[in-house]
């Protein structure tokens, strides 16, 4: 096994009750570089009899009964453990999905030890039992886990949404199986390595990469209390289907379709300086993007000029290099859905004002160029489907009523922003959109701040004490009433 950012990586065994455990089958996975389509690696994929390994052995072990105290100083200690291997997690997941090192060296290298820090302090203070005094009983109310999670994460973030999940579950005592996409098959195993390090008990973490065979096995797994999934709104209906026929607690961070509205008085600059955070970041590779820009019809055309110079002036390039803030898709298979819903927008009688195909001297690896539609309504398909990939509609609305109107007029609700100089206005515009989470002249997920969606986007929260809630059980022990 080999982890040199400039040779082959390769991952033949699964992270199995503490140890490194060979796969029951055959199956394999040959991993592309985003940026050149060249191959760089290769990882086992999990079928169902090492998914049903993985849940047996996060059954059985202390951890679910070793003090808050004690789990947040080994959660700390896997933080640091992962903090050490930051950059090469960052590039490696880099070369895996083509996200800018820029941005990766932070979601992906910085941000899971900081929620497990975070996580570690909420741990600690469920070692205190909340005694109610009422009526007709004393009641005891303790917090325990929940019991095994089944942990199933994109692409796109790998590392972050893997910690998003991992860092609640163990803080509140919960045992793990991570299924992560076989296209970040790879960068999962850094959390083996480092969970060896730490010293966290065997069967805490277990770790299989598969399809959706194995994603749906595991889901189902008789063994499992509780699902966390971030995807697609597609395969979150079907999981959602799945834990309510079993009565089994679920969370789904799934799809969106955000919305930037620029108030009348907004200030452009500002906005441009953000667009290639807000609206394209990982490439456009983001579930909550604002990938709808609402322009005032009197401003419409200063505004689209304005985002397609700003938009055709970002460098596009290798995702490890400094300089790259758009770099290639995941997979051939993603760049070649999004030049289809590319081209089927122009098809439709959308402008494209930039962009639209592959960058020149950009053929190799699964690049798209940065686009921006104009002169279309809120009711064209790219302006309602989620592409996931560098493409931008912007649309004009007459009057405010119009464009919450515009921005909530969607099946999705996980994100937006609103831009404006009067920040009181910026937040009466807020709370009239319909979506789970909403900037106010900018847009940064905060581990303090409870993210999710309503309506397509999801059910539940993740991040915040709110994303603690849904892996503690509560039990009520009623205890004689004091006497009077």
């Amino acid at each position: 096994m080999t982890n040199d950012l400039a040779g082959t990586v390769e991952r033949s065994s699964f992270f199995v009750g503490g140890r490194w455990r060979p796969p029951a089958g055959t199956e394999r996975v040959d991993m592309f570089e985003a940026a050149t389509g060249s191959p760089f690696g290769v990882a086992a994929l999990a079928g169902t009899a090492d998914v049903d390994a993985a849940v047996s052995d996060a059954l059985h072990g202390p951890w679910g009964r070793a003090t808050g105290a004690e789990r947040a100083a080994t959660m700390r200690r896997l933080g640091v453990a992962l903090t050490a291997r930051a950059k090469g997690t960052a590039a490696l997941v880099s070369r895996e999905n083509g996200m800018p090192r820029s941005l990766s060296i932070g979601a992906n290298g910085f941000a899971p030890p900081m929620m497990l820090d975070y996580y570690a302090g909420l741990a600690e203070q469920l070692d205190v039992d909340d005694l109610r005094s009422g009526t007709l009983a004393r009641v005891r109310v303790r917090r325990g886990p929940v019991g095994v999670v089944a942990a199933v994460t994109p692409w796109n973030y790998p590392q972050a949404l893997a910690a998003m999940k991992i860092a609640p579950a163990l803080a509140a005592g919960c045992t793990v199986v991570l299924k992560p996409a076989p296209e970040t098959a790879l960068d999962a195993y850094v959390w083996a390595e480092a969970a060896l390090e730490a010293g966290l008990p065997d069967g805490v973490l277990n770790i299989v990469p598969g399809g959706r065979e194995a994603g749906a096995h595991l889901v189902a797994h008789p063994g499992v209390d509780k699902v966390a999934f971030t995807g697609s709104t597609a395969a979150g209906r079907a999981i959602g289907e799945v834990c309510g026929r079993l009565l089994r607690p679920v969370t789904l961070e799934l799809g969106g379709k955000s919305a930037a509205l620029l108030a009348e008085d907004a200030d452009l600059d500002a906005f441009l300086a953000a667009l290639p955070e807000v609206s394209l970041a990982n490439n456009g590779q983001t579930c909550h993007a604002c990938t709808r820009i609402l322009a005032p019809r009197h401003r419409y055309r200063e505004i689209v000029d304005a985002i397609t110079d700003t938009v055709r002036s970002l460098p596009v390039g290798d995702p490890l290099d400094r300089d790259t803030r758009i770099g290639p898709l995941v997979s051939g298979a993603q760049r070649d859905r999004v030049l289809g819903l590319v081209a089927a927008g122009r098809a439709a009688g959308a402008r494209a004002t930039t962009g639209g195909g592959v960058p020149e001297g950009r053929e190799r690896g699964w690049f798209v160029e940065p686009t921006v539609f104009a002169d279309l309504d809120n009711d064209a398909a790219i302006a309602r489907e989620e592409i996931f990939g560098p493409v931008l509609c912007v649309l004009p609305y007459d009057g405010e009523d119009d464009a919450v109107r515009i921005a909530n007029d969607s099946e999705y609700g996980l994100g937006g922003t609103v831009w404006t100089t009067d920040p009181g206005r910026g937040q009466a515009l807020a709370d009239r959109i319909r979506s789970g989470t909403v900037g106010v002249n900018h847009y940064a997920l905060d581990v303090l701040g409870p993210f999710g969606g309503i309506k397509a986007s999801g059910l539940g929260r993740e991040l915040g004490p709110e994303g603690l809630s849904p892996y503690v059980a509560l039990k009520s022990v009623y205890l004689t009433p004091e006497s009077r």
